[in-house]
């Protein structure tokens, strides 16, 4: 019998589900998976090889890399075109700005070295960095993840910043929707301990699928009861809290601190320091 025993746990994400799963199963959870996005597949989207051809054209001056997986996919999928070294080779002559280790870790690993990285791991605090270091007339490659981020790229334009945006890990609905539904209607049934998310898009379509269902309403009542939110980061909860659903957060914006947390929280074991927005 593990300390999660009998609890009921919602998980939404698609990327590293079997191991978020798996690690929730050892504790003896419950797991329902529902997957609210559909990750499309690099090596075959078309605006993520536009990007890059363009990038490959000229000269790049700045570089904002926003996730370590982001940045290895990207550079993965455009070796499957014959464009990796010469991505490489352009982006080694910009200063490159990355947020946070794991960002960082993936730049190194490319052979190439970060200007500036942020040490809260956060995009508000990597974006002031690029404003701060002036932007005018520098063509700027900002590898995003999973959304457009405007409220940090449109000042970078405002500033004269020739932007080009990369994004790789580009989201749809899931073609079959209803593993989505049942989710939602096991949470406003009281079945759930919690919902577990791991990304901002994941979030942000879950409230969307429950609000073009007719669900939302419920589905709100649910999220601020009793019921359990558990996100990786920050980032990830925006979405929720935007709806005025508080979450829980792990200090470190880690899968395994995830788990940790929903293991203390649920179990009442104690012990992982969490951060309820």
């Amino acid at each position: 019998m593990g300390e999660l025993s009998g609890v009921a746990i919602g998980v939404t994400a698609e990327r590293r589900a079997g191991e978020f799963i798996a690690a929730l199963e050892r504790h003896g959870a419950d797991v329902r998976h529902a997957p609210t996005i559909t990750i499309v597949p690099l090596d075959t989207d078309p605006e993520l090889h536009s990007a890059t051809l363009k990038l490959v054209m000229s000269p790049v001056d700045i570089t904002v890399v926003t996730t370590g997986a982001g940045f290895r996919g990207w550079l993965d999928a455009a070796e499957g075109w014959g464009l990796r070294q010469q991505l490489i080779d352009h982006l080694r002559g910009s200063r490159i700005y990355a947020r946070g280790p794991k960002a960082v870790g993936a730049v190194r690993g490319a052979g190439l070295r970060e200007t500036f990285s942020a040490e809260s791991e956060s995009n508000a605090e990597l974006f002031e960095a690029v404003a701060s270091a002036g932007v005018l007339g520098q063509r700027t490659a900002v590898q995003l993840h999973g959304t457009p981020l405007p409220d940090l790229t449109a000042p970078l334009v405002e500033a004269g910043a020739r932007l080009v945006e990369v994004q790789p890990y580009r989201w749809t609905s899931p073609p079959d929707v209803t593993p989505v539904y049942d989710l939602i209607d096991a949470a406003v049934a009281g079945e759930l301990g919690a919902l577990a998310f791991t990304s901002a898009p994941a979030a942000a379509n879950l409230l969307t699928l429950a609000r073009t269902s007719g669900r939302y309403e419920h589905l709100l009542t649910a999220l601020r009861g009793p019921l359990v939110c558990a996100c990786v980061g920050p980032v990830t909860a925006a979405p929720l809290e935007a709806a005025g659903v508080e979450t829980l957060q792990p200090e470190r914006q880690r899968l395994g601190a995830l788990v940790k947390l929903l293991v203390t929280t649920l179990s009442g074991t104690g012990g992982e320091p969490e951060s309820r927005s």
